[in-house]
């Protein structure tokens, strides 16, 4: 797939202005709390975008591409849906006011996807050097995702990493909010509040999320340009996901187990595919249809199970508090 200069150029222009619209539009009025009808309208027109984004990929570079782009940005937008948990309770563990929240994690949005651009152009040159990075990034999901599928349903905890520790030690913060203002003049000097250091948090961590997720779309695509946009494009409707999900999420019990599966298979997957670069032609190349079909498939299937889980949850419920 070949992506000229002027298309890159371009793919950045729009992505800006989808910043702009989100924080200077959608945000306008930063007193107005975030509701799950706004989050739900805007949530529909980012998805939407992403479609059609994947469409124009399908009309002037084959459906192959664009089957790629697709099955990249939705195991990005499901890997997303997972972190959403630890983005609450950052939130909650800095007590973020919240109609202070969008503009938070819209900051800390644009601060992941510098740096997970620079995380692509890493691991694509090396993929396109060595053959070899694939046994690796296979290796590292199939651990991953036995982890994720051992991890028992416990309530999430945030240490902070040492990203976060330094910028604390270095920086003066000041004790409370300043409204949407991440800098303020205290005691004669300038000092940052609490809410920049609540964006380094989110933008740090999804920079740890992204150790998962950038090998694994690598297995569905080694396109740049694919990876490169799939990212940005889930992870650019985040804001509005986590307001619409707030309530939602922890009805997804399994949701962890079908992650775990998803990255199990497509680790496997890159391991067969570098077995079969390096000669072993026993080994299958998994299609991409394959490879769509089963995350999609996961993923509506762990849903439904979640919902009726819950559903049987809440019933139980009344029961029990009647016989107590």
């Amino acid at each position: 797939m070949h992506v000229s200069s002027w298309v890159w150029a371009l793919t950045l222009v729009g992505l800006v202005a989808i910043i702009a619209v989100d924080l200077f539009v959608i945000n306008r009025d930063h007193t107005k709390e975030f509701t799950t009808r706004r989050a739900a309208f805007w949530s529909c027109v980012y998805i939407g975008i992403a479609v059609l984004f994947g469409l124009g990929v399908w009309a002037f570079s084959g459906g192959t591409y664009a089957a790629q782009y697709f099955g990249g940005f939705v195991t990005e937008k499901s890997l997303s849906v997972d972190n959403l948990f630890v983005f609450m309770v950052i939130l909650a563990r800095f007590a973020v006011p919240r109609n202070a929240q969008h503009t938070v994690l819209m900051a800390g949005i644009v601060i992941a996807l510098v740096l997970r651009g620079i995380f692509i152009a890493v691991g694509a040159a090396a993929i396109a050097q060595f053959t070899w990075v694939f046994f690796i990034f296979g290796g590292f999901l199939i651990w991953t995702a036995w982890g994720l599928a051992r991890e028992k349903d416990e309530d999430a905890e945030f240490k902070e990493n040492a990203l976060l520790r330094w910028f604390r030690k270095v920086v003066p913060v000041r004790e409370d909010y300043a409204g949407n203002r991440m800098v303020v003049r205290s005691g004669g000097r300038w000092v940052v509040t609490p809410l920049m250091v609540v964006m380094v948090a989110i933008g740090s961590t999804d920079v740890l999320f992204a150790l998962d997720s950038i090998p694994a779309i690598f297995g569905l695509t080694t396109e740049p340009y694919l990876v490169f946009t799939a990212n940005a494009f889930a992870l650019m409707g985040l804001v509005q996901l986590y307001f619409l999900l707030e309530g939602l999420a922890a009805r997804l019990v399994y949701l962890g187990k079908g992650l775990a599966f998803i990255l199990g298979f497509i680790g496997v997957k890159l391991v067969l595919h570098a077995l079969h670069e390096y000669g072993a032609h026993w080994a299958p190349e998994v299609p991409i249809w394959l490879s769509l079909s089963v995350i999609v498939g996961t993923l509506a299937a762990v849903t439904v199970a979640s919902l009726v889980a819950q559903r049987r949850k809440d019933a139980r419920e009344p029961v029990e508090s009647g016989n107590g």
